[in-house]
């Protein structure tokens, strides 16, 4: 696994051993990554010193991915201790240290927000329904900004994810995943005082 464009371009990255953590494999990644490039809803635009969630982080990568494209800052939430253990390594690897904060815990059950975020990637474990109610936590805690883009990936299988206060924008199929892609209307986000 190594991270595909940017500033850290080719840096490998470590994944924990077992099946507890999935990583979204670099083809995916690759997929989810021009698409936000290329797409005339996303663009250049959307990686330019944004605030990035990697919520269910896992390895990081879609953080660390995100910050190596111009990303100004990154969250990484996890809560499984191998991940967390590889997620710091990954950016001690990276360098990134001053431009990212590691918060261990439940994304369902998040803290109040640092400061709310315009690019939020979800990949949680599959067919447990977990993004709707992950969303609907950040969005109350403040994490969520308005007009934030959020990408989500759920099994292939599982229904399409709605929810009120943001619309579903794209979806497509890779191997076994449904990536979909959305935005959060401009009234969703919730101040984080």
């Amino acid at each position: 696994m190594r991270i595909i464009a940017g500033r850290w371009k080719g840096r490998a990255l470590l994944a924990p051993p077992g099946l507890t953590t999935r990583p979204t494999s670099d083809r995916a990644r690759q997929a989810i990554f021009d698409q936000l490039w290329h797409a005339p809803w996303a663009g250049r635009d959307v990686f330019e010193n944004a605030v990035v969630l990697d919520a269910f982080a896992g390895t990081g990568a879609m953080g660390l991915e995100a910050l190596s494209r111009g990303a100004a800052r990154g969250f990484f939430m996890e809560q499984d201790r191998a991940a967390l253990a590889v997620l710091r390594a990954n950016i001690a690897a990276c360098k990134a240290g001053d431009a990212c904060r590691v918060l261990a815990g439940d994304v369902t059950a998040p803290p109040m927000a640092v400061v709310p975020c315009s690019l939020v990637f979800l990949d949680p474990p599959y067919a447990k329904g977990l993004v709707p109610r992950a969303l609907a936590a950040l969005q109350a805690k403040g994490w969520i900004a308005p007009g934030a883009l959020i990408i989500a990936e759920t099994g292939r299988d599982e229904e399409a994810v709605t929810l009120p206060g943001f619309e579903v924008i794209s979806t497509r199929h890779h191997g076994a995943a449904r990536l979909s892609a959305l935005r959060a209307l401009p009234d969703c986000g919730v101040s984080a005082s």
